[in-house]
């Protein structure tokens, strides 16, 4: 795994993107930070196996270099497919790339797609959006959402796990600034925090919990429950 050094120079920061520089790098960059990120595929791994159906299909929007779908692989029955979404080339690449290497024999298929303007889901019993919807504009979410309910299969569950804006501006400076010293923790440079930081301002927009959970029951959820939890990061479930 390659070491994460897209921003430890400095450099004109443009807004961020899941390009070749970042793909070479996204696996080291994503477990260095995103806190207890393998604990979280763990549990998605878990929930996605009580509750995908023998001969239906696991979608993961987004998907990026396959780490979710590889974790949950051996949980599962292998006539449960799997489904990676991403609008970036790249990403798929290395995800087949992956996929390949670690010898999955049950049936997948990867599709490049832009999420952000619709998705078609078919016989899928999960739907997964691990730190997805957050990239996506907000003004296209609801409709996003609501066509990944609609389309869901009946008794079926949409996995979400985002990062997070906290209500009260005070505890938001704090966990902003634990999530910080978490990142400088897993020796990242200040320069190098900044400059991400500066990168995702405009493209990685994150909702409060509470507009996360609302926007899950608008789109018909009939059950919605945090399973993960710290900080300015979360994961929900929500069952149709």
């Amino acid at each position: 795994m390659s070491t994460d050094k897209v921003f430890d120079q400095p450099c004109d920061v443009h807004d961020f993107e899941f390009g070749d520089e970042v793909v070479s790098v996204f696996d080291d960059m994503v477990d260095r930070s995103v806190p207890y990120y393998g604990e979280i595929q763990r549990m998605v791994a878990e929930l996605a196996r009580d509750w995908a159906v023998p001969g239906t299909n696991i979608y993961d929007l987004g998907c990026a270099t396959g780490n979710t779908l590889l974790a949950m692989d051996p949980y599962l029955d292998p006539t449960v497919g799997f489904v990676g979404i991403d609008d970036s080339e790249e990403m798929l690449a290395k995800c087949e790339e992956k996929f390949r290497e670690s010898e999955v024999s049950r049936e997948f298929r990867l599709e490049r797609v832009d999420v952000g303007n619709g998705v078609s889901v078919q016989n899928a019993s999960v739907v997964i959006l691990c730190l997805t919807l957050q990239f996506i504009r907000p003004i296209h979410r609801e409709r996003l959402v609501r066509s990944i309910y609609e389309q869901l299969n009946n008794g079926g569950c949409l996995l979400l796990v985002e990062k997070l804006l906290c209500k009260n501006p005070l505890l938001n400076r704090s966990y902003i600034r634990y999530y910080y010293d978490f990142k400088r923790r897993r020796k990242y440079s200040e320069m190098e925090i900044a400059q991400k930081r500066e990168a995702l301002e405009n493209v990685l927009i994150p909702y409060t919990l509470g507009e996360n959970e609302q926007l899950l029951r608008d789109c018909g959820c009939r059950e919605v429950e945090t399973f993960f939890r710290w900080y300015n990061f979360c994961g929900i479930i929500a069952l149709k």
